[in-house]
């Protein structure tokens, strides 16, 4: 169960800051990239998930919500023509990830199927500087006192405290630094969907344990604040509302508040069109919704791509 974003906060040591990083952000509004090209794509492949790819009156979200990733992602890959260091990408389904630390004197763990990972030849630079980073040494992390932050937890006996990256971390497999993490909530029914913060909190806790079973990995499992932070980004979606996340490991001591922090940012609740009307709407013989996208939001997909561009460009 993962109830909140401030939780999961507190259960990885993180400080939050609102919105994307500015190197995320300079990609955005990087002219030469000729993103208004790619706009058009991106409607024609949001009509093409909702409006076409079906043989239904109106396709269901486990059916569009896949598609339109997809279709996202293939845009994404035409990139590679002017960054060809794009194409040493891999995109890794239903893998299992763990990770294990201590909080105060709680043993944590995450682990389960991992939503797809995008794993890369070579990591995501840092995206906060030396001096960001030794500031968070000030920040406060919030407790819930007198609720324990621990209380809806799942409690279990750990035989083997597992950090285990999956099997495509094996020595001598290329593409071996964690990039992007996606969730697709594909459910057609709303109750069997993580609600928008729900799924933020699950994005965190898991961008998380892959940084951090990739930095054990790299460093070994002595508690350190980490020279070279270790970055994973998180896109959430239900297939139009979209959450951006991007989580950079700054430490694994992680036992008690002080120190430095890890920093997380997020961009929630962004939607990439406002609405998909299937089949026109008629009233008195005349039409007064066609079939159609509307609402198309151009910065939401930009924000896609530029997760996706980033650490290359």
């Amino acid at each position: 169960v993962f109830p909140g974003v401030r939780q999961a906060q507190w259960l990885t040591k993180t400080k939050l800051v609102e919105g994307l990083p500015p190197a995320v952000q300079g990609i955005m509004d990087n002219p030469a990239l000729g993103l208004p090209e790619l706009e058009e794509r991106a409607k024609h492949v949001v009509s093409h998930a909702r409006l076409w790819d079906t043989a239904e009156v109106a396709p269901r979200r486990e059916k569009y919500c896949p598609v339109l990733f997809e279709n996202l992602i293939h845009i994404c890959r035409l990139m590679s023509g002017k960054y060809p260091s794009l194409s040493k990408r891999m995109l890794a389904r239903n893998f299992r990830i763990a990770a294990t630390w201590e909080r105060e004197s709680i043993l944590l763990q995450v682990r389960g199927l991992s939503g797809i990972l995008m794993n890369s030849v070579t990591p995501i630079p840092p995206v906060a500087s030396k001096e960001e980073i030794l500031a968070t040494k000030e920040h406060v992390l919030e407790t819930f006192y007198p609720i324990a932050p621990t209380i809806d937890l799942q409690e279990v006996n750990v035989y083997k405290e597992l950090n285990d990256t999956g099997q495509r971390f094996r020595d001598g497999y290329p593409y071996s630094h964690p990039h992007t993490l996606f969730f697709l909530e594909s459910a057609n029914v709303r109750t069997d969907r993580f609600r928008p913060e729900q799924l933020r909190a699950k994005m965190l806790m898991f961008a998380f344990g892959n940084a951090l079973a990739k930095a054990k990995a790299l460093h070994g499992n002595d508690p350190k604040v980490l020279e070279q932070p270790v970055v994973v980004q998180s896109i959430g979606t239900d297939g139009q509302l979209f959450q951006f996340m991007v989580f950079q490991l700054n430490t694994t001591d992680l036992v008690s508040n002080d120190g430095i922090k890890n920093l997380v940012w997020i961009d929630s609740d962004q939607n990439l069109y406002e609405r998909a009307q299937c089949v026109p709407e008629v009233k008195k013989r005349v039409v007064t919704k066609p079939a159609g996208i509307s609402g198309f939001q151009p910065d939401t997909f930009k924000k896609f791509l530029a997760l996706y561009l980033h650490g290359t460009v």
